[in-house]
């Protein structure tokens, strides 16, 4: 596949937006190993090499274990590998951006907003808006792994 077209660099007002909306989201929810657990998760359920190769990068450079990383998409099934608050930020980061019921299930919702108080809950919501924005993006321009924005 070959790379579409240099989306960012021909809009550079909405990437520095969209900068802006993820630091701003980032910000708020305070923990830089979940923002980037969340992100790398969303960026793996869209398929964006991209963002992947950016977050694991990023999840190794802060030394997070390998098997976090590389467990990721079997969360579920990891056993105590992942903090409560990590796989309730998991699924609902899952939901939001799969949608697949057609909406967040309450069921859902309800375990993030036990874990997360409600700004925190706001900042997680908007850390995954942000990085599916990214994805889409990144994806239909089929932006190459490594490559500078």
């Amino acid at each position: 596949m070959s790379h579409r077209m240099t989306f960012w660099s021909a809009v550079p007002a909405f990437y520095q937006a969209q900068l802006k909306l993820t630091m701003a989201a980032k910000k708020g929810l305070g923990d830089a190993v979940l923002a980037e657990l969340v992100v790398l998760r969303a960026s793996q359920l869209n398929k964006c090499a991209f963002c992947i190769d950016m977050h694991v990068t990023n999840l190794r450079e802060a030394g997070v274990e390998a098997r976090r990383i590389d467990l990721l998409p079997a969360w579920e099934e990891a056993g105590d590998l992942y903090s409560e608050r990590e796989r309730a930020a998991l699924a609902f980061t899952e939901a939001v951006t799969v949608l697949t019921e057609g909406a967040v299930p309450d069921a859902v919702y309800e375990r993030a907003a036990a874990q997360f108080d409600e700004g925190e809950l706001a900042h997680l919501l908007g850390v995954i808006v942000a990085i599916n924005n990214w994805n889409r993006v990144n994806v239909t321009v089929r932006q190459p792994p490594g490559a500078e924005l």
